[in-house]
C-alpha cells in the first residue's frame, strides 16, 4: 500500500489510544472516590490530591473552558484522521498516547461538574515542587515528545541522506 497502513497496523493507535483512556478514566474514579477528604503520601514528595482543573495546562485559562474543551475534541479528530497516513509504528504510537490522553480529559470536560463543556479535569498526581497532574497528562506529554523527536531525526536522517522519510519503512 502506497499512502494508507494496512489495518492490522493500525490497531496499534487505536488498542493504545483506548488503553490510555481506560487507565486514565480508571485512575480519576479511585481518586474522586478515595481522595476526597485527604492525601496519600506515597514516596519523597510524591503524593496523591485530589484536584479538579478547570482550565489549561497548569490551571491556565480557567475561564476558557468550553474554548478548551472544542479545541481538544477537534485535536483528536485531525489526529485520528491522520493515523492512517502514518508509516512507522512510531508514528502510530505518539498518535495513539496524544489522542488517548486527550479523550481522557476530554471526557472529564464532557462529563464532570459544573456541566457539559465546562467540566473539571481531575488531577491528583502531587509531587509538591510542580503542577498537579494526571495519567492522561502524562500520556500527552509523553506523545507530543515522541513525534516531536521523531519529526526532528528524521528531518536530520532525509536532509542528510537526501532521501524522503517514508522511504525506509
Amino acid at each position: 500500500m502506497t499512502n494508507s497502513v494496512r489495518r492490522p497496523e493500525l490497531l496499534v493507535a487505536w488498542v493504545l489510544a483506548a488503553a490510555v483512556t481506560a487507565v486514565d478514566q480508571l485512575t480519576k474514579s479511585l481518586a474522586v472516590s478515595r481522595l476526597s477528604d485527604s492525601s496519600v503520601d506515597v514516596v519523597w514528595t510524591l503524593k496523591f490530591r485530589l484536584t479538579y482543573n478547570t482550565g489549561m495546562a497548569f490551571g491556565a485559562g480557567s475561564s476558557i473552558g468550553p474554548v478548551i474543551a472544542v479545541g481538544a475534541f477537534l485535536i483528536v479528530l485531525v489526529l485520528a484522521r491522520s493515523v492512517s497516513r502514518q508509516p512507522r509504528l512510531v508514528y502510530r504510537i505518539a498518535i495513539g498516547t496524544l489522542v488517548g490522553g486527550a479523550t481522557g480529559n476530554l471526557l472529564d470536560r464532557i462529563f464532570r461538574s459544573p456541566g457539559v463543556l465546562r467540566g473539571a479535569v481531575v488531577d491528583f498526581i502531587d509531587f509538591g515542587w510542580f503542577p498537579v497532574f494526571n495519567v492522561a497528562d502524562i500520556a500527552i506529554n509523553f506523545g507530543a515528545g515522541l513525534l516531536i523527536l521523531t519529526v526532528f531525526l528524521d528531518s536530520r536522517r532525509s536532509r542528510s541522506s537526501g532521501r524522503s522519510v517514508t522511504d525506509d519503512r
